[in-house]
């Protein structure tokens, strides 16, 4: 039997189980069937859900670092940064204000805020880059929370601060940029998938908002307070991306950030090439493989890092809606646990019999 070097460098599977579990699950269902492969475990993420653990598993000397900030509905949540060994920081939104942190969603009042503090607790460790993963987040509040964590302030017509969250800005006024923390040395990179505008029909509010919650009428109002917000800060809100995580993306923008396609430059910090390129096989999966899987999400990007090289792609996830041209073998979890309910209910058992039937296409 040929022994084959497999990458296994997959996504979270949201809602059920992290880049950490599905990677692990299916290099369990691998070895299963063919326990003579080398097998390189690399979790990857897009800048959502996940981020955090991909930087500390394939990066040599990151450190997680504790901090305890406001989540998105004021309660105090234990979350985490990451240092990594050039002494930049990746902070991930859905761990200090995601939606996974809400029951029941708030769509009008949740904010980004602990986002701002963890941002701020890196900037004051003396970190010289920041990396800002604004995947999974529950609020549509245009990144003012966070913003304000970082010393700007939002005012009403009585020059008194807004409320938090997204209907505050109904009130926004006017913006005090004075004490706004400078960007480190080396700058902030904003690592997302979303390429969405900030406004209207095609903008946070109107294609997010209804996933956290919002009502039309939520998000009518909720549009047009970011119209607000749009008018009184000096980024670009048709820039693709200034809608990510309920336009956060367009303030982190307005303070100086770049942007970056999450996957492509969580792969590049982790030198995924470089593990793909040494590899016969790369095994990669996302919870739902559909129409958007092609835009820069993880499977597309190990995809192309294989098609760079020799080796051959294979693919797993939860459930395919799309063709998934492109790869030498692929397993839905839905097909063969028989239905989603199934599937979701035991992923870890699902994607460990997925990587074991894939092992056994060779």
């Amino acid at each position: 039997m040929t022994r084959h070097t497999v990458v296994i460098a997959p996504d979270s599977f949201k809602g059920t189980a992290t880049a950490i579990e599905v990677t692990d699950a299916l290099a369990e269902g691998w070895a299963s069937a063919r326990p003579g492969d080398i097998l390189i475990r690399m979790p990857l993420a897009d800048g959502g859900e996940g981020t955090l653990d991909a930087f500390e598993i394939a990066v040599p000397g990151a450190e997680r670092v504790p901090v305890t900030v406001h989540g998105p509905d004021g309660r105090a949540v234990n979350a985490s940064w990451i240092r990594l060994p050039d002494n930049s920081a990746v902070v991930e939104l859905a761990e200090t204000s995601g939606i996974t942190l809400l029951s029941p969603l708030l769509p009008v009042d949740a904010h980004t805020i602990g986002f701002g503090q963890a941002i701020a607790a890196a900037l004051d460790a003396g970190v010289e880059r920041v990396y800002l993963a604004i995947g999974g987040s529950s609020s549509t509040d245009g990144g003012v929370g966070a913003l304000t964590a970082l010393g700007a302030r939002f005012l009403d017509a009585d020059d008194e601060p807004i409320a938090n969250g997204g209907r505050g800005l109904a009130d926004l006024a006017s913006v005090n940029l004075g004490g706004l923390r400078q960007l480190p040395s080396g700058g902030a990179v904003i690592l997302s998938d979303v390429t969405s505008e900030l406004l209207g029909a095609e903008g946070a509010a109107a294609v997010f908002g209804p996933q956290k919650g919002a009502t039309p009428s939520d998000v009518a109002a909720l549009d047009a307070g970011l119209v607000r917000l749009a008018g009184l800060l000096s980024a670009d809100p048709a820039t693709p991306g200034a809608g990510a995580a309920g336009g956060t993306g367009f303030g982190m923008l307005a303070w100086g950030a770049t942007l970056a396609a999450g996957a492509n430059a969580v792969g590049e910090v982790v030198r995924a090439a470089d593990a793909v390129a040494s590899a016969s096989i790369v095994v990669t999966g996302e919870g739902r493989f559909d129409g958007q899987s092609d835009a820069g999400k993880v499977p597309s990007y190990v995809r192309a890092l294989a098609a760079a090289g020799s080796a051959q792609p294979m693919l797993v996830a939860g459930a395919i809606s799309a063709e998934p041209v492109g790869f030498a073998a692929t397993v839905s979890l839905t097909e063969i646990a028989g239905s989603s309910d199934a599937a979701m209910t035991d992923t870890l058992r699902w994607l460990r019999a997925a990587g074991e039937r894939l092992a056994r296409t060779l």
